[in-house]
């Protein structure tokens, strides 16, 4: 595993643009994965997934300008259309005639980065030194000594978003595979509610590297559903964090879809820092091929009376490789707490393989706290009933497999989101019904 000569290729230049604090945050977090390196099967949250066949591969950071923009139609293709804000970056840059800004409420402000930063207002300064600080795993680093621009979200108090904001993130083909570094600031004001939809998409054939963080900071009883399409080209690697920090009464909703990319890693990491704050965290996973798809989750209780529920369900066929492994933590002090989690997966074949390891640390009394888990395959005696009634076998295992997954599916309130990822979800089981 050769990640010197990895991050030799990617080494932050020097932009005297830049504030100072911003210099020497990206010099430190670049020094930081330079001395401690990538994780290796060592490491516990890593011990199913490697990381050589990234580092194998020459990325090269992607320029501006360099690609050649997709139309509308195409971005819309790709990401959906749900008639709200719209923010589009190409390898990692904002692209102004692909985004849709109006109708924003007063005071809200939807609106790439890069500007900001070299205005040096401070504005950022908080939020991108948070999340560095907090996590030391070596991509989330990657991601702050390199991101050129990213996603601002700031919701005032008080202040409800009546469509939904969509941050779109394309990856486009280049003359050598390109790495970029999606980055997602999001602050949502005291009572306020909203909609955010993230689609991290790419052109299906083309090989490079997605490496995206995003945080999300809701006030008191803020309220934000959030939903993350990954549905890269199924050459590509996608990593990714979202990390949320909740105060008292919020509500936050997490739904991820995971679909393409040959190896992709989502991590989620809640903090429920005040007292009442709820979260519920949904996934779909659908590997196939050789796909190997990895879903990371905490749910760190620090307050009393909070409320977690989570669900997670993956279909792994041929050879695929999906992997479940969530956390609950409920810290000393966080009485009352309410938190269950499942985690269920289906076999389609003899070579797909799952690993699911859902978890619990308790350390306070009076909780209420419960999880599991569950692996098998399609039920025969349902095959032979429908099979009975005239349905073909191929047919049959894919209604079955699609209402498995549609529990999942029935989550999204969002109508317009909701009927493209099951168009997506039907194409997969479609193609599996050719090998089944």
């Amino acid at each position: 595993m050769n990640s010197a000569a990895f991050l030799a290729r990617l080494e932050p230049r020097a932009d005297a643009r830049h504030p100072v604090w911003l210099q020497a945050l990206r010099l430190e977090a670049f020094q930081r994965v330079a001395e401690l390196g990538f994780p290796t099967a060592k490491d516990e949250a890593w011990k199913h997934t490697r990381v050589a066949s990234i580092l194998e591969i020459p990325f090269q950071p992607a320029e501006p300008g360099v690609s050649r923009h997709p139309s509308a139609a195409s971005v819309e293709r790709l990401a959906g259309d749900y008639r709200g804000p719209r923010l589009v970056f190409v390898n990692g840059y904002f692209a102004t005639e692909l985004s849709a800004l109006k109708g924003l409420p007063p005071g809200t402000q939807v609106t790439h980065f890069a500007p900001l930063l070299r205005a040096d207002s401070g504005t950022l300064e908080t939020l991108i030194a948070h999340t560095f600080g907090v996590q030391s795993q070596a991509f989330t680093a990657l991601n702050t000594a390199l991101a050129e621009d990213g996603a601002l979200v700031q919701i005032p108090a008080h202040t409800t978003l009546e469509t939904p904001i969509h941050l779109v993130f394309l990856s486009e083909p280049g003359a050598t595979p390109r790495v970029t570094h999606p980055r997602v600031l999001v602050r949502v004001g005291a009572g306020s509610r909203a909609i955010l939809v993230e689609s991290h998409v790419g052109s299906e054939g083309e090989v490079y590297l997605s490496n995206a963080v995003s945080e999300v900071v809701l006030d008191a009883d803020a309220v934000l559903e959030h939903y993350a399409l990954q549905n890269q080209s199924t050459a590509a690697f996608h990593v990714a964090l979202l990390s949320v920090r909740q105060a008292s009464g919020s509500h936050f909703a997490s739904h991820s879809f995971a679909l393409g990319a040959t190896l992709a890693r989502q991590e989620v990491r809640v903090v429920l820092e005040g007292p009442g704050a709820e979260v519920a965290l949904n996934g779909l996973y659908l590997p196939r091929g050789q796909q190997h798809l990895d879903n990371q989750t905490t749910i760190e209780h620090r307050a009393p009376r909070c409320i977690s529920r989570e669900r997670y369900k993956g279909v792994i066929d041929e050879h695929g490789h999906g992997i479940f492994d969530g956390r609950i933590i409920v810290r000393p002090g966080a009485m009352k707490t309410d938190a269950s989690q499942t985690n269920k997966n289906l076999l389609l074949s003899t070579s797909a393989q799952v690993n699911s390891q859902p978890r619990l640390e308790i350390f306070a009394d009076d909780v209420k706290c419960a999880h599991g888990a569950a692996v098998g395959q399609l039920d025969e005696q349902a095959i032979f009933y429908l099979r009975s009634r005239g349905i073909p076998l191929a047919a049959a295992r894919s209604l079955l497999t699609f209402a498995f997954v549609s529990e999942m599916l029935e989550l999204i309130e969002l109508e317009p989101l909701r009927e493209h990822v099951q168009r997506l979800v039907t194409a997969q089981l479609r193609g599996r019904e050719v090998s089944a």
